[in-house]
């Protein structure tokens, strides 16, 4: 009796001794055993787990996909009872498609989103990720407009996977023959207008000194000017009428000069499309583009091609270092707390980071962006230096988040007809603009 009692006592020290190792990791100072005691248990409680499958959509092309699919089988090894299945599709059906799962309850556990994060933020389809910040999502070393940018509400519903910041990408070559200086950091409008229009006239016809960016720059050109699109906390247009005239008129202006890309040549070789871009046959000299976009227009031209900042407006240039992409997990996914593991995996794990690279823009956190920059080819090592002056810049003259508007597909139909009209003759600026500034408020009236 006494020496069964005797062994039961023995068990149970051995067992709280081996239970305070585990506990302890690193930084113990007693056996040196006590580490690999707790990487055993770790090891051995991985395999125990039980198997998770989590589905990930995104939107991209194929070299996309290719990195995308690399990146998940190493984490996949990382994590062996995690197993991901990825889906992908272009990005003109990406939204159609996942708005039809998010409809049918059918929806990834995580899924991209961009700009139009806020639409699903509203529609609570997106899950609460602040249970698992400073467990399963490490959160620490990520730009803080970063995790503003993905809370709404107070809630973190959106992780940005990749950071960039729109500048005006500049042909060095076309500018070296125009005999005119390469345009610096803190330019105006009048000077953009100008050397669109001496390019035109130095280079011949079939040159041009830029393409029409009043879509896309219109948000910023707000932005410099104490606007916004889209006022988020009052859920409504973020500027006025004539604000849209002075934009919509200065690039009448620019275009009838002489210095912009002629509309019927914008609508055949659009910007957006990079294989017909003009930029990168040489046709023209300055174009707006986020920095994570120049590789691509880099690798199909030999004219050496420079990001500058935009130009300024009376409270600064406009722009930020801010999310190009996120991700975001279902409300009713059955796996959260993984869906978080493969959140920080994706921003946090130096793997991940050589695996992905720049494709979805310089990562958001400072470790990775410092390792990725130590190997980074001279394309990159241009988007590092440009995404660092726009960050120093906005620590000077700091700007709002950017959140593209509720309807923001029926809106950027809208503007992009109005432009045309525009530009076509078919409507002056006054009428073109009163027309654009009744449509989008109904829109967003709609989709509030």
């Amino acid at each position: 009796m006494k020496k069964s009692l005797v062994m039961t006592t023995m068990a149970v020290l051995m067992a709280v001794t081996t239970a305070c190792s585990s506990g302890t990791g690193t930084g113990s100072s007693g056996s040196s055993s006590a580490p690999n005691a707790a990487a055993t248990s770790s090891a051995t409680a991985a395999a125990k787990a039980e198997p998770v499958e989590l589905r990930l959509m995104w939107w991209g092309d194929q070299k996309r996909a290719d990195r995308t699919n690399e990146a998940l089988r190493k984490f996949e090894e990382k994590n062996p009872n995690i197993k991901i299945v990825g889906e992908f599709a272009p990005s003109s059906g990406y939204f159609d498609k996942l708005n039809t799962q998010l409809a049918s309850g059918t929806a990834p556990d995580a899924f991209f989103l961009g700009g139009n994060v806020v639409d699903y933020a509203n529609k609570n389809v997106l899950l609460e990720m602040d249970p698992y910040v400073g467990k399963e999502l490490n959160l620490s070393d990520m730009d803080k407009s970063m995790i503003q940018y993905g809370t709404f509400k107070g809630k973190l519903l959106h992780v940005s996977a990749g950071a960039n910041a729109r500048g005006i990408v500049v042909n060095t070559e076309l500018f070296k023959k125009a005999g005119i200086p390469v345009p610096q950091d803190g330019w105006t409008w009048e000077d953009y207008g100008r050397i669109s229009k001496e390019i035109s006239d130095k280079l011949g016809k079939d040159v041009f000194g830029t393409y029409n960016f009043t879509v896309d720059g219109m948000d910023i050109y707000m932005k410099q000017r104490g606007k916004m699109l889209y006022d988020m906390d009052n859920a409504k247009l973020g500027f006025e009428q004539k604000d849209a005239e002075e934009w919509f008129g200065l690039w009448d202006t620019m275009t009838k000069a002489g210095g912009v890309v002629t509309p019927a040549l914008q609508v055949s070789n659009p910007p957006s499309d990079t294989s017909k871009s003009l930029v990168v046959t040489g046709k023209v000299a300055m174009s707006l583009l986020a920095s994570n976009q120049l590789g691509a227009h880099q690798n199909l031209i030999q004219d050496k091609l420079e990001l500058v900042q935009l130009p300024r407006g009376p409270k600064g240039t406009g722009v930020v270092f801010e999310s190009s992409q996120g991700l975001s997990g279902y409300a009713k996914t059955k796996h959260p707390k993984e869906v978080a593991m493969l959140m920080n995996y994706w921003i946090n794990d130096p793997d991940a980071a050589k695996i992905l690279g720049n494709d979805r823009g310089v990562p958001v956190t400072s470790k990775m962006r410092d390792l990725l920059k130590k190997d980074a080819s001279p394309v990159d090592q241009v988007i590092y230096d440009y995404t660092s002056r726009v960050s120093a810049a906005t620590n000077k003259e700091p700007f709002a988040i950017s959140y593209n508007p509720p309807g923001f597909t029926e809106y950027t139909k809208l503007i992009e007809t109005t432009v045309q009209e525009i530009g076509f003759g078919k409507k002056d600026v006054k009428k073109g603009v009163a027309d654009f500034y009744t449509g989008a408020v109904k829109i967003f009236n709609n989709n509030k």
